[in-house]
Formats: C-alpha cells, sequence, structure tokens
C-alpha cells in the first residue's frame, strides 16, 4: 500500500468518528490535496489542504439541485459529512467549492460518492480525493508530469473530384508613364558661427553638516519558542496535563473529540463528547487506561521525530486493542506508557512557556 493510500485510510478512521452514536445517519468522508504539477493524479509532490471548502451535491433527473452541504477540511487534509436519516447518496457528487491563493487558484474534478458499507443503521461514503491546483506548476515539478494528450487519428477526406484545367488569358501588358524629372535643390545657407559660451563663476565650498545623533540601541528579540521536535523526548501525562506546558499542544488542541481523532471505534468505546484533555484524566479502568496513554502517546510522537510511535501507528495500535480481549487492552495501554516514560532512558524536554 503507497502512502496516499495509507493517508486515505487514517482519513476514513479520523472522519468517521463524526458520528454522533447509532441514530441512522448518512456519512460522506475524504480528502483535498494540492496537484502542485497539475497533472491530475497524486503523486510525491503533492500535499493534504487545510481548510478548503468541499461541498456535496445531489440532482434529481431534470438535473435541479435537491440537496447541498458544505464543510471545510481540516488540519490533515480531510472531511466529513453527516446527512441525517438514511438518504439515498448514491447519485451525489462532491467537489471543491472555494477558491483562493496559492493551491487554490483552480479545482479539480468533482468525484462521485461510493458506498462503502451499512453498519449500526449507518451508511458509510467515500469520495476519491479531490485535487485543488496552483495558477501555474511549480519550478521543482518534472516535466513528465504534465500529462501528454492521447493521439489523434487523423480523419482522411474523401477525395475531391478536380475541374479541368483552365488556360489563363495573359492580358496585354501595360505601358508605364514616364517619371517626371524633379528641378536641382539650391545650396542650403550657411549657419554664422557661435558666440563662445560664457565662463561661470566659480562655486563656493558647501558648508560641512553637523554630525548625526547617536541612534538609540535596538530592543533585544523577543525568545525564540520552544522547539524540541528534533531532540529525543518523551513525556508522561500529568506533563502533559500542566498548564505551563500547553503551548506544546501543536497538532491537536485539548478540546478536540477524542471521537475525531482516533475514529469510529473509539467513539463507540467512548462516545462522541469526550474530549483528549478529560481523557488524560482517565484512571482505574482498562479502557480508561488505554485512551490516557494513547492520548499521550500521540501528543509525544507530534512533539518529537524521535518518539518510538508515529502518529498513525498509535491510532491505528488504540483502535485494534479496542477490537480485542481486555488482556489486549492492557497490554497495549502498557506499551504505551514504557514509550511515554522513555524506557528509562529518554528524559522530558519541556520548558515553561513565556
Amino acid at each position: 500500500m503507497d502512502w496516499p493510500l495509507k493517508i486515505f485510510f487514517a482519513a476514513f478512521l479520523l472522519a468517521a468518528a463524526a458520528i454522533h452514536g447509532a441514530q441512522g445517519d448518512a456519512m460522506v468522508t475524504g480528502a483535498v490535496f494540492c496537484d502542485q504539477c497539475k497533472d491530475g493524479q497524486i503523486s510525491l509532490f503533492d500535499y493534504p489542504l487545510r481548510g478548503r471548502k468541499v461541498a456535496v451535491a445531489c440532482a434529481d433527473s431534470n438535473g435541479q439541485i435537491t440537496m447541498w452541504k458544505e464543510e471545510t477540511t481540516n488540519w490533515f487534509g480531510n472531511y466529513a459529512m453527516t446527512f441525517e436519516g438514511t438518504p439515498d447518496l448514491s447519485g451525489c457528487y462532491a467537489r471543491v467549492s472555494g477558491s483562493g491563493p496559492g493551491c487554490g487558484a483552480a479545482a479539480g474534478p468533482p468525484k462521485n460518492l461510493r458506498l462503502m458499507f451499512r453498519m449500526f443503521e449507518t451508511e458509510m461514503y467515500s469520495v476519491e480525493p479531490l485535487l485543488s491546483e496552483p495558477a501555474q506548476p511549480m519550478s521543482f515539478c518534472p516535466r513528465s508530469s504534465t500529462p501528454v494528450p492521447p493521439p489523434v487519428t487523423p480523419v482522411t477526406p474523401p477525395p475531391v473530384e478536380r475541374p479541368p484545367p483552365v488556360t489563363p488569358v495573359t492580358p496585354p501588358p501595360m505601358e508605364r508613364p514616364p517619371v517626371p524629372r524633379l528641378p536641382p535643390m539650391s545650396p542650403l545657407p550657411r549657419l554664422p558661427p557661435m558666440s563662445p559660451l560664457p565662463r561661470f563663476p566659480p562655486m563656493s565650498p558647501l558648508p560641512r553638516l553637523p554630525p548625526m545623533p547617536r541612534l538609540p540601541p535596538l530592543p533585544p528579540l523577543p525568545p525564540m519558542p520552544p522547539t524540541t521536535f528534533f531532540e529525543a523526548s518523551a513525556c508522561p501525562y500529568k506533563n502533559w496535563t500542566m498548564p505551563e506546558y500547553k503551548c506544546y499542544w501543536k497538532a491537536v488542541s485539548p478540546d478536540m473529540k477524542v471521537a475525531v481523532v482516533f475514529g469510529l471505534i473509539a467513539a463507540q468505546r467512548y462516545g462522541t463528547d469526550m474530549s483528549l484533555w478529560k481523557g488524560l484524566q482517565g484512571r482505574g479502568d482498562p479502557y480508561r487506561t488505554l485512551l490516557r496513554e494513547a492520548t499521550t502517546a500521540l501528543l509525544n510522537s507530534y512533539n518529537s521525530v524521535q518518539f518510538p510511535f508515529h502518529p498513525l501507528g498509535v491510532i491505528q495500535d488504540a483502535n485494534w486493542a479496542l477490537m480485542g480481549s481486555t488482556r489486549h487492552v492492557l497490554h497495549t495501554a502498557l506499551r504505551f506508557m514504557r514509550a511515554n516514560a522513555g524506557y528509562g532512558k529518554v528524559s522530558c524536554k519541556f520548558t515553561p512557556c513565556k
């Protein structure tokens, strides 16, 4: 599975969490990418777009729009829309509805909705990745990235019957009239000699300017924000709950819902109202312990590139544990807890926020 499909699978897990319980709703999920090379497909040079508006439209047999809904993509370029009830969305399509500077100059073609499955009286539709293009391809794009149009087979016209040759009639030669001769030009008069230019008196020296006053010293630059992304750092959940370290919440915020971050399986276990901040307070119950350590591992993976778990790996392992036994839940929570403690070798590199 190549990396675009991995991102699409992660987007499917993240967006499916927006279902508010088993209420018989229809869910539409997908992602938007920036097609930097304008080749009409996802390549190594493309990346997910945040803050791009996506519209889902449904039309009847006469072409009249019967249903319309818009949503904005999140940090990962994903979007999710919920339709109350179970409407038939098989004839609907999704497209990028907004435009803007940078990679929002032009939108790619619309994509049809595809039914993935029905579960708990809920229909789940997916859309192939939508594309948003810049005005011109980036300079680093290869020349071969621009699609070459297919060759057009020329259509041979039927033979045309030629008329019989016509003998041209040569007109009689025309006689040119004689060109009249111009009279000789008279010589031009001589210009009078120019008088010498007057001499200007010497200029007096300019007065000296007074010395410039000294400028006040420049104010000191503000301190740089803490950067621990390239350092090895592992912090337990207690550090993430301290107010002086809230500036390290980067990719996710404390108010984000567990269902939105971890997906549909986590939404069925913890509900749709549980936030990440509340999930860090869990203890005593094996499933609450798993949520606490999984949330801590996700924050550490976003904060340090040397953390043992990747963000998508944390989400995938947590969902696999929730589908297994209680013993599997405790085993996965213990793995996250050891990684968050740095295996006894890596410390927490937090400094108080300014």
